[in-house]
């Protein structure tokens, strides 16, 4: 409850620049500080990642496929902390930085195209069911994704109930898999507030301070409305390009 309050008082407090929002990450730096605490504090492990620089990554790699959306260090998973007062030591050393959260050590993410999350969402309310954190991830309007946080699936005893992310997706290949993906041991998110290039953001449509929900809870229907949004897509791409006889 307390952790839910200070949450509620952060997103309450005045926010100074312009466009300054408490999701995008956009305006007043001392409200993006206490977004990124209040994730950390919500026990999302964080480390650093790359930012925009122009309409490309801050990073060194020429063509980087996944530009300012992946971390700084090969090391983020053993660097990836709730330290509050880490996380302020980066935020003062890397004042442009996005950050990672790490999944699979206290939350797993369901990570689905943005029009499949909303069908899930107006589902899963419809049905009662309570959904966790959820953010959205807004690169344009090819990309944009919709992203579940949840309890992690761990370690399970019988290791054939367990898969690796990269049996899913790897972070550096997520743009072949439009469907769903799945986050667990292995892998990461941008969390909020991020900067995407262009005019992209990473922002919480539901904030951290929700309980994690288990991930079967909400499997059925994000998997149903990504075959719904794949099929919908089908269609559109047959009615815009009718084959030749």
């Amino acid at each position: 409850m307390e952790r839910k309050g200070r949450f509620s008082q952060w997103l309450r407090r005045p926010r100074s620049g312009a466009g300054g929002e408490a999701g995008t990450g956009v305006g007043a730096g001392g409200a993006r500080e206490d977004l990124l605490l209040a994730a950390a504090a919500a026990g999302f492990p964080l480390a650093p990642a790359a930012h925009p620089s122009g309409y490309g990554c801050s990073c060194d790699r020429i063509g980087c496929p996944t530009p300012a959306r992946h971390p700084v260090s090969f090391a983020w998973q053993t660097q990836a902390t709730t330290d509050p007062e880490k996380v302020g030591q980066w935020l003062r050393s890397q004042p442009e930085a996005n950050f990672i959260t790490a999944t699979g050590i206290a939350h797993d993410v369901l990570d689905v195209p943005a029009d499949a999350g909303r069908l899930a969402l107006e589902r899963l309310g419809a049905a009662g069911v309570e959904v966790g954190p959820v953010a959205t991830s807004s690169a344009d309007l090819q990309q944009s994704r919709m992203l579940f946080f949840t309890a992690t699936r761990g370690t399970p005893e019988d290791e054939d109930e367990w898969w690796p992310c990269e049996l899913d997706c790897h972070p550096e290949t997520m743009d072949e898999h439009p469907g769903l993906r799945w986050h667990c041991r292995g892998s990461y998110v941008l969390v909020p507030p991020a900067r995407l290039p262009g005019d992209g953001h990473v922002a919480w449509l539901l904030g951290p301070e929700r309980p994690l929900p288990d991930p079967l809870t909400l499997l059925e229907a994000l998997t149903d409305a990504c075959a719904r949004f794949a099929g919908s897509e089908q269609e559109h791409h047959s009615a815009a390009w009718p084959m030749g006889r």
